[in-house]
């Protein structure tokens, strides 16, 4: 009988990423940006995921949007998030499992056109969504490097912005990860999809951004500065994070340039002295 193994494409424990075939490490987890936990790198499949009973999670997260994740929680913890727009479903950002039984629940709600991801922690299982729902992976040509899964799914685009539909546009901040990306829906009052590329703080009432989050590795200011000035130029609402719940309801534009203004003011000048 054939060994079957190799043929299963392994999922890194740590941070979600499924990689084409078995190996020793993870380079996600290896980069700064990340860690390898304590316990040593470990892996799993999704057949092992299924086993171990981890489910879909949909849930309604703004006019439009639905989030989609697992439970029990697995890897970073992070939800996608189905827009349903007029130019078709687009799935923002991504998790590393999927069963039959979300292929369907989706499926019924119009499948997926498009997906687009905002950096590489995010990047997970996207082959499998993409062959699921037969839709191309948008991805910045920056961040090609940490690609796992090599596909004909995944297409590449450069430069600052790249139009996906009349409404959407992937935008790159240039922080966190050289290809970062977050993404504008212009429809309505605006709403901005940002990973934790920029990351919606647990109150909901401010942003921040890192360039390594368990690291405590904060973004170089040059980078904050580029990316506020950059995104000043859209209007936006809502802003929508990586983690359940983790939205910005209004004021978006305000609560991002107060919040990057903060961030500014501690990382450029000197505390007080107490």
């Amino acid at each position: 009988m054939p060994d079957t193994t190799a043929l299963t494409p392994p999922i890194c424990r740590g941070c979600g990423t499924q990689y084409t075939a078995p190996r020793p490490d993870c380079p996600v987890c290896l980069d700064e940006r990340q860690y390898v936990s304590p316990a040593g790198q470990r892996w799993t499949t999704l057949a092992e995921l299924r086993e171990a009973g981890h489910t879909g999670r949909f849930e309604e997260e703004g006019p439009g949007v639905l989030g989609v994740g697992v439970t029990p929680q697995f890897a970073i913890g992070q939800r996608a998030l189905l827009l349903r727009t007029a130019a078709g479903n687009v799935l923002w950002d991504c998790v590393p499992y999927l069963d039959d039984t979300m292929v369907r629940a989706i499926e019924d709600l119009g499948g997926i056109d498009h997906i687009a991801i905002s950096h590489p922690h995010f990047y997970s299982s996207m082959v499998e969504w993409a062959h699921a729902f037969d839709a191309p992976v948008h991805l910045h040509e920056a961040d090609r490097a940490w690609v796992g899964r090599p596909d004909p799914s995944l297409h590449f685009w450069s430069g600052p912005t790249h139009r996906l539909t009349d409404e959407l546009t992937l935008i790159n901040p240039g922080i966190h990860f050289p290809g970062s990306a977050v993404l504008h829906w212009s429809t309505g009052d605006g709403a901005l999809f940002t990973g934790d590329v920029i990351n919606v703080c647990p109150d909901n009432n401010w942003v921040t951004s890192m360039y390594s989050y368990p690291n405590h590795i904060p973004e170089r200011p040059t980078a904050i500065r580029a990316a506020s000035t950059l995104l000043s130029t859209y209007h936006f609402d809502r802003i929508y994070g990586a983690w359940w719940h983790r939205t910005i309801p209004t004021h978006g534009n305000k609560t991002l340039t107060r919040s990057l203004d903060r961030y500014l003011t501690f990382e450029e000048s000197s505390l007080p002295t107490p």
